[in-house]
């Protein structure tokens, strides 16, 4: 009996829909449109930080030996000989016997080797009272204490938060190599779907796929292009999809994927190179995978919470090794139901739940069914039944994929 006929297990086709979504190319990218993404490259510093000594107080730049013996009860005067704002560069050194005013971020004079902060001074602008002594170095950023040139910053696999990219910017480099996001268009089907905001004709349902998948794929950093939703039939579907081919890295299309009637994405493909396969797991059996006129394709189901379980065990780990990072699985955990479940033989069941951090128990949210979104939105994890378990009692220990 061969995979498609006995049905795939959940681990089986992730392998093969990953398998439709090589690695992605490396492009380079301004920093502002680099955040979430995977840096390909190990990047280097083209210059120190601080690339200058500076002062990191505002104050007056000294030399520790002229202020050793100051107090609040016997100051130390000295003559103000320069004020340096941030961003000055003609910077006179400091004589003996005298200070300079300077500002947070600009550059230690020559001679200077600590700073008094204002607040331990009268904030005199020819003369200052200085009560207090220093140390030398103290308050003084010194040039490459941070980072030095040609130091390795940001190693590839990286991915690119801000402060990684504030890093970036601050050693002068303007964008970064990464793997390009992914581009995805999103097809939903159905004769009986009506965009949201119109009229909701008697039998029809408004369309939510696409807006959940294009939220799923633009938050793991993806591009979502949602199409127009199609009617079932098939000269309609292959005409929109084959205007869009060469746009995009992957097609996923949700809805007409069963066994009945008037399922048009199986209609439509199941002859152009996408196999449609049952995966032993509920919800979500029904699925399809291939390729049309060169474009990868993943069918999902229709309903919408075996769409959007499928993006999270198939599309989202796929999409996330191909834009290059290693880890793709949801954090796991185990917790102990509050409440029995059961579930059908021979397949996977993925039931939604909610469990607290550091908490011991997990609460089953709605029933099985596929239909049932408002569970999955309150809902932060799957409660995951393997084949063989039909029956799980209340305080029977069980496994999460957590969400949040």
């Amino acid at each position: 009996m061969n995979a498609a006929k006995r049905g795939l297990t959940p681990q089986e086709y992730r392998l093969e829909v990953q398998a439709l979504v090589p690695p992605l190319p490396v492009v380079r990218l301004p920093l502002a449109m680099c955040r979430g993404l995977v840096l390909a490259e190990d990047v280097t510093a083209g210059v120190s930080l601080p690339p200058f000594d500076n002062s990191a107080m505002d104050g007056y730049a000294v030399r520790a030996s002229d202020v050793v013996s100051a107090t609040a009860e016997n100051p130390v005067r000295l003559p103000v000989a320069d004020d340096i704002p941030a961003g000055r560069t003609d910077v006179a050194p400091l004589a003996p016997g005298t200070s300079q005013r300077i500002m947070t971020g600009a550059p230690l004079p020559e001679g200077a080797d600590a700073i008094i902060q204002v607040e331990l001074t009268d904030g005199g602008t020819e003369n200052v009272r200085i009560d207090a002594s220093v140390l030398p170095r103290t308050h003084v950023r010194f040039v490459g204490e941070d980072v030095s040139s040609g130091d390795v910053i940001l190693r590839a696999g990286t991915v690119l938060h801000p402060p990684q990219l504030g890093l970036a910017a601050a050693v002068g480099l303007a964008g970064l190599p990464v793997r390009r996001p992914p581009r995805v268009l999103v097809l939903s089907t159905g004769s009986e779907l009506v965009p949201p905001g119109d009229p909701l004709p008697p039998g029809h349902i408004y369309e939510s796929n696409s807006v959940l998948l294009a939220a799923a794929i633009e938050e793991i950093g993806g591009k979502a292009v949602v199409l127009r939703s199609v009617p079932d039939d098939v000269a309609t579907f292959r005409a929109v999809v084959a205007e869009h081919v060469g746009e995009a890295d992957l097609l996923i299309t949700s809805g007409g994927v069963s066994a009945g009637a008037y399922e048009v994405v199986k209609d439509a493909l199941s002859d152009q190179g996408v196999e449609f396969v049952q995966v032993a797991m509920q919800p979500g059996g029904p699925q399809g995978r291939g390729s049309f006129e060169g474009l990868s394709v993943v069918a999902l189901p229709g309903n919408p919470v075996s769409a959007a379980l499928s993006f999270e065990l198939f599309l989202r780990p796929a999409l996330l090794s191909a834009m290059g990072h290693s880890r793709t699985d949801r954090p796991r955990a185990r917790a102990r139901a509050t409440a029995a479940m059961t579930s059908p033989p021979g397949r996977v069941q993925y039931r939604r739940g909610r469990h607290d951090a550091g908490h011991v128990e997990v609460v089953p949210v709605g029933g099985p069914g596929s239909h049932l979104l408002a569970s999955f939105a309150a809902s932060n994890c799957l409660i995951e039944i393997p084949v063989g378990v039909t029956e799980v009692a209340a305080g029977d220990e069980v496994d999460l994929v957590l969400l949040d």
